[in-house]
């Protein structure tokens, strides 16, 4: 049995023209640290994969403060726009590849996220406020998941 952890990216600043460019808050920085530490002690996660996007990028550098990862990739398909059958599908790819990692970390967006968790564990699409983590149970001997529970900044504790 392998962990996945789907995280939404901290607290952004508003929209803009170049979505990809926006970065974290103050507050998304804090969100981001929380919930490594959170992770930390709660999951260990071993590998992480992340959107290219700033934001996410600036999240997963908050949460790397306080986990150490064996296998990190930037990956184009988990944008918000992104196909999350075509995202589901790699990320199953690459937990084949590397069964030295037993939780990963995927760091993304709205909507993709939502998205992910139902394409992993059909009939699940969790809201994610910023910085929430959903935490899902993998069989990668029969490709299937369990969505177990979803949790966020203000109600972890670290």
């Amino acid at each position: 049995m392998k962990t996945i952890l789907i995280m939404r990216h901290g607290e952004a600043t508003p929209m803009q023209a170049d979505d990809a460019s926006r970065n974290l808050t103050s507050v998304g920085q804090q969100q981001a640290e929380k919930m490594g530490l959170w992770l930390q002690a709660s999951h260990a996660p071993s590998a992480l994969l992340v959107s290219p996007y700033i934001r996410a990028q600036q999240t997963a550098a908050g949460v790397k403060k306080h986990n150490a990862f064996l296998f990190e990739e930037t990956c184009a398909d988990i944008v918000p726009e992104g196909n999350p059958q075509i995202a589901g599908d790699y990320l199953e790819t690459l937990i084949a590849m590397h069964p030295e990692c037993d939780t990963w970390l995927v760091v993304a967006h709205m909507p993709i996220v939502s998205y992910l968790v139902d394409q992993l564990s059909a009939g699940n699409m969790p809201i994610f406020n910023t910085g929430a983590v959903a935490v899902i149970s993998y069989d990668e001997n029969n490709q299937k998941s369990q969505y177990l529970s979803i949790h966020a900044p203000n109600n972890v504790e670290v």
